[in-house]
């Protein structure tokens, strides 16, 4: 059984997650790891002005986008973790009825839940939503596919 990460209160920062992803400064998208359980996972960011995606005091709809999909990847790159074997490169096969309500400014914290949905045969079927202050900003579903 893997590790549910919120039952020992862990949150893992941003120098623990930036070792799950594969994207590497300044495209990193996830700098927190609330909660993780086989078939879920909910991820934080705190915006910040560095980032590729910030204009004009916001984070734009593509980084809030890319912020959701790398919320995805860790779930993968921490379950091989666990595993003890390196994360294998996935790839957004589709992304489906994403809605943004609205996008986060700066300094604002937002968190995103991962719902596995399916799983076969290396394509994972998910939905994702993101809130901040505990209210959803946006939400679709993706369907990520490892690489062979």
């Amino acid at each position: 059984m893997l590790k549910n990460v919120s039952a020992s209160n862990t949150v893992f920062d941003k120098d623990f997650v930036e070792k799950l992803l594969p994207q590497k400064f300044p495209f990193v998208m996830v700098d927190k790891m609330y909660d993780y359980t086989e078939t879920s996972l909910v991820s934080g960011l705190t915006i910040q002005n560095e980032s590729v995606f910030f204009q004009d005091g916001k984070l734009v709809e593509p980084g809030l986008i890319e912020h959701m999909a790398q919320s995805v990847a860790l779930h993968t790159g921490y379950q091989y973790f666990l595993k003890n074997e390196p994360a294998p490169i996935g790839y957004i096969g589709s992304i489906k009825d994403v809605e943004i309500q609205k996008l986060p400014k700066l300094h604002d914290e937002i968190q995103t839940t991962v719902t596995i949905l399916q799983e076969f045969a290396g394509i994972t079927l998910v939905e994702v939503v993101t809130t901040l202050n505990g209210v959803a900003i946006a939400n679709g579903q993706m369907k990520t596919v490892l690489a062979k």
